[in-house]
């Protein structure tokens, strides 16, 4: 039985989940090969629970976690409106090819289309072909203003943290 629902990162079992398919989706090839930080896992749902724009989506196989989808609510200027961005998608491996994806992102459309929001956006690896071929087929496309002036394109910039400051 497949069940998929927007987690609560207050009760205990949606936060241990959470921190399982994450670590699972960090140690995976696309998510950088390395497992999360004890910090990262110690801290993760409480910071996410305290953001009213982050949205958790859970999918549970036969009462076991098998995917996951990190959604954070971010704002179109062009459009004067809210969007959606899925941060992190995930489907666990002894659970993929079963159309898991196709279901974890209708969820997030469904919230997207009830805060109001006039797209969902995000971002793949350019060798993450499956991750590709599964965001077309639900619609994605890659996001350009002018055709002459190409793609859009995701860059960071990571900040360190700030020095201690000495106080006046």
């Amino acid at each position: 039985m497949i069940d998929i629902f927007e987690a609560d990162l207050n009760v205990p079992a949606h936060a241990e989940a959470m921190i399982e398919l994450m670590d699972a989706y960090a140690l995976d090839p696309m998510g950088g090969g390395q497992g999360l930080s004890k910090e990262v896992k110690a801290n993760l749902p409480a910071e996410l629970a305290k953001r009213k724009s982050a949205h958790v989506i859970l999918a549970f196989i036969d009462a076991k976690p098998a995917g996951l989808v990190v959604c954070l609510e971010g704002f179109s200027t062009f459009a004067c409106k809210p969007l959606l961005n899925i941060h992190d998608l995930m489907v666990a491996f002894p659970y993929r090819q079963r159309g898991l994806s196709k279901l974890l992102l209708q969820k997030a459309e469904d919230i997207a289309f009830d805060l109001g929001c006039c797209k969902l956006t995000l971002e793949v690896l350019e060798g993450n072909h499956i991750a590709q071929s599964a965001y077309k087929a639900f619609g994605f496309s890659g996001y350009q203003l002018n055709p002459q002036m190409g793609k859009a394109l995701f860059w960071e910039k990571k900040l360190a943290e700030m020095p201690n400051l000495p106080k006046s």
